[in-house]
């Protein structure tokens, strides 16, 4: 990782209080079952949910943090898994007044653009590829439809959705939520409005996935 995209991961990771996680023991792997009150929290606000039998996750994430790369392709595979009984969405992190917030904002608009394409599941992984490991900067219009050609999306429809006021809503709906949610920690999957889990809070981003399972399965004993 360069020295821009590690300095933008640490920001996005600091408690708006001024604490900061280390990203190694963020990323410690545990394979210890989940616990209520250790491997998850409730949100200090539970925000309300759509009524449907299925449980709705929420994904905050951002293209420049590292442990947000590491859950992308384990959390593919555990809404894959899921398909049936979650709905899985994904909110890309706006700090609002952050030194990052316009390259956090220009890569929400890459984000929203993809998923009204219907490109999500076939670009994601490759977009955090582009940024971590090839270092490019996706945070501008011009960069972003560039590599969306390399990769086979029309220049004409990339920018038109791109520029659209559906997306530009979205983003501005992105920055408010991470707001109302109180995020402080990227990656950060919130169940069913109420619960919360994190690579600090879940023992790190390989035991995310199971602490989801619990949570799922908390959820729809209620159902």
């Amino acid at each position: 990782m360069n020295s821009t995209s590690l300095l933008r991961s640490t920001v996005l990771f600091v408690v708006a209080a001024g604490i900061a996680a280390s990203p190694l023991q963020a990323g410690a792997a545990s394979h210890q079952p989940p616990a209520e009150g250790s491997r998850f929290a409730r949100l200090d606000t539970p925000q309300p949910v759509r009524e449907s039998a299925r449980t709705e996750a929420v994904e905050f994430f951002s293209y420049d943090c590292g442990h947000s790369q590491a859950l992308e392709q384990p959390l593919q595979a555990w809404a894959e898994k899921h398909r049936e009984d979650v709905s899985l969405s994904r909110v890309p992190a706006i700090w609002p007044g952050s030194p990052e917030e316009n390259v956090q904002r220009g890569h929400a608009r890459l984000y929203y653009t993809l998923e009204r394409l219907g490109l999500v599941e076939r670009l994601q992984t490759g977009v955090f590829r582009a940024v971590h490991n090839e270092h490019v900067d996706l945070g501008t219009e011009t960069a972003a439809t560039d590599w969306a050609v390399r990769h086979g999306v029309d220049a004409q429809l990339f920018r038109r959705t791109y520029r659209s006021a559906e997306v530009r809503q979205s983003v501005d709906d992105a920055a408010a939520a991470f707001i109302r949610y109180g995020i402080n920690e990227l990656p950060t999957v919130i169940v069913q409005g109420e619960y919360r889990t994190s690579p600090s809070k879940a023992g790190g981003v390989g035991a995310m996935p199971g602490v989801l399972d619990q949570l799922v399965q908390q959820e729809q004993l209620k159902k």
